[in-house]
């Protein structure tokens, strides 16, 4: 009735119409003209309206009139500047468009504006494109910090609201996790260092312990770290991870003991109990995840039927929990969480497990990674390893010459400074050069105390980036597991008990160990110790860089010093 009442001209038509005749019906846009079937090309006007079938689209001229009168009307106002450019996106949206609301990838081509907080707490803006990822973030902000550039670097997702934390993958996207992020949620980026970032690839890694993989458990033997390693990224082989972790029921700090098992589907768990007794496994179990038939001994679930799918690795992402027993209850302080993506803010839907030591704890989180990344985890290791072999660069000149073999011998006692092409003049101004600073250094050892020499070696460990002034020994602990707790991982600071002394504080085992440092000053001269004077430093300097070359009556050597970097 509407399309007939349109087509009719009427007194209201004809008015609203300023008295113009009634026009033919305008066409759908892409006829062009051409007649089609059942319907005229145009009106002639004859003895009534054509006749309207209802599989036809018909255009209604009236309200096209209106669109098309008010079209040229917009266009004509003028354009007002806007007065908050700063609040609006590159493509002129506000800043709360869908992307930034994690609602959608982000758009390629559009710049997105990053922030990073170092561990201090000061907060550094960074724009990068979509693409950008972990590790070119790394890059960028280590140029900028003149830090000391390594593959230890590291881009951390921190959750401060869910006490969550996580170290990104070096391939893995900056805007895309950020765009994963809910509105208003306290969660931001992190740069830091993280030592234990590739130490699954070591060859001397203790990561993994025997009664814990089902490679090792069905050879009965022990299995070398690189044919381990080799068996978790081939996609054709079965390993899986098993153990006991306690399990947080949803909605209650109520914790339980299951057995688990961590395979290439997924993460299980066993609902009747394990099995000490030999059992042999049906053939074709690597359908579920499960190893070839063998004979085994290990605690193994009774049946695959009592196995229950908690948590899809493809579809999830690991972190450690740092504040588990203030937040979730944990049984003890090793716990960690499976996140999946779809949960964006909240408590509810996390996977809160908690394992029994440290090193469970990161026999658990290696294999997910190892299970989820695959190949491509092992690449951004090769690809660290390669960035270290190549010299440091800073614009268009390098840092200092590839080898030794690009210097000279200058000699600098004239005016000018000249090249010395003899090999034997060379030779004696390399001798008597060192003779220099032999003689510099025992006239810097042998000052009376009355020249103050004691307060240069009490204060020049203070420009060190691996002394860390007056911290309490929580916070070194702290501090040290946040960085990696991998083997030669210290720092030195001030003693809290001893006014004048110092602490060691290095990680081996994946444990903390303090060792205190004592001054003491024989014959006016000052030196410090750690055995009651056997073996005696002029400096912490000293102390220190023997260490790194001597075990001496450390566990193990100095290898990473803890350092922090003002963004």
């Amino acid at each position: 009735p509407c399309a007939r009442q349109d087509l009719l001209s009427s007194p209201a038509d004809d008015a609203m119409d300023g008295g113009a005749q009634p026009s033919s019906p305008r066409e759908p846009p892409g006829l062009g003209g051409v007649e089609q079937e059942g319907v005229p090309s145009e009106w002639d006007g004859g003895e009534g309206p054509p006749e309207v079938k209802r599989s036809q689209p018909l255009f209604i001229h009236g309200c096209s009139r209106q669109l098309a009168e008010e079209e040229p009307r917009a266009s004509s106002l003028p354009s007002i500047p806007n007065p908050f450019p700063e609040l609006c996106s590159p493509s002129n949206s506000p800043i709360l468009s869908s992307t930034a609301l994690g609602q959608g990838p982000p758009r390629e081509g559009v710049s997105h504006v990053v922030k990073v907080f170092g561990e201090d707490g000061a907060c550094r803006s960074l724009e990068v494109s979509a693409g950008t990822t972990a590790r070119q973030l790394c890059e960028t902000l280590v140029r900028r910090t003149r830090a000391l550039q390594d593959h230890s670097w590291a881009l951390v997702e921190l959750h401060q609201h869910l006490a969550l934390e996580r170290c990104l993958e070096d391939h893995e996207s900056v805007v895309e996790v950020q765009s994963s992020w809910p509105p208003g949620a306290d969660s931001r980026f992190v740069f830091r260092k993280n030592f234990a970032k590739y130490e699954l690839f070591k060859s001397n890694a203790s990561l993994f312990p025997e009664v814990m993989v089902s490679s090792c458990l069905e050879a009965n033997k022990s299995m070398a770290h690189s044919e381990l390693i080799q068996n978790f990224l081939n996609s054709g082989s079965c390993p899986e991870v098993q153990g006991f972790l306690q399990l947080r029921e949803a909605g209650r700090k109520v914790w339980k003991r299951f057995h688990f098992s961590l395979r290439r589907s997924g993460l299980y768990y066993s609902t009747k109990g394990t099995s000490k007794v030999s059992r042999r496994w049906q053939q074709g179990g690597c359908g579920w995840g499960l190893p070839p038939a063998t004979t085994t001994t290990s605690p193994l679930p009774q049946d695959p039927r009592h196995l229950q799918y908690l948590a899809d690795l493809t579809e999830s992402n690991i972190y450690y929990v740092t504040q588990g027993k203030k937040l979730y209850g944990t049984p003890t302080e090793f716990g960690f969480c499976i996140k999946p993506y779809k949960v964006r803010s909240g408590v509810k839907g996390l996977k809160l497990l908690c394992s029994e030591d440290e090193q469970s704890r990161s026999c658990w989180m290696a294999a997910f990674r190892l299970f989820k990344y695959g190949m491509q985890l092992y690449r951004n290791y090769q690809q660290a390893q390669a960035r270290l072999s190549q010299p440091p660069w800073i614009g268009p000149t390098p840092l200092r010459s590839v080898s030794d073999n690009a210097l000279v011998a200058m000699d600098f006692s004239g005016c000018t400074g000249r090249v010395i092409e003899n090999p034997n003049e060379v030779l004696t101004v390399a001798l008597e050069e060192a003779q220099a600073w032999r003689k510099k250094t025992t006239h810097r050892y042998s000052l009376p105390a009355a020249c103050h020499s004691s307060s240069l070696s009490a204060a020049i460990h203070r420009t060190q980036p691996w002394f860390h002034g007056r911290i309490s020994r929580e916070d070194t602990q702290q501090l040290i597991g946040r960085q990696g707790l991998v083997d030669g991982v210290f720092l030195v600071r001030e003693s809290q008990r001893n006014p004048k002394g110092f602490v060691l504080s290095l990680c081996h085992l994946q444990r903390i160990k303090h060792y205190l440092i004592l001054p003491s000053e024989e014959e006016g001269r000052l030196y410090f110790t750690m055995d009651d004077g056997q073996t005696r430093f002029a400096d912490l300097i000293q102390l220190v860089e023997f260490h790194q070359i001597n075990r001496g009556i450390l566990p193990c050597k100095l290898r990473h010093y803890c350092t922090c970097v003002a963004l």
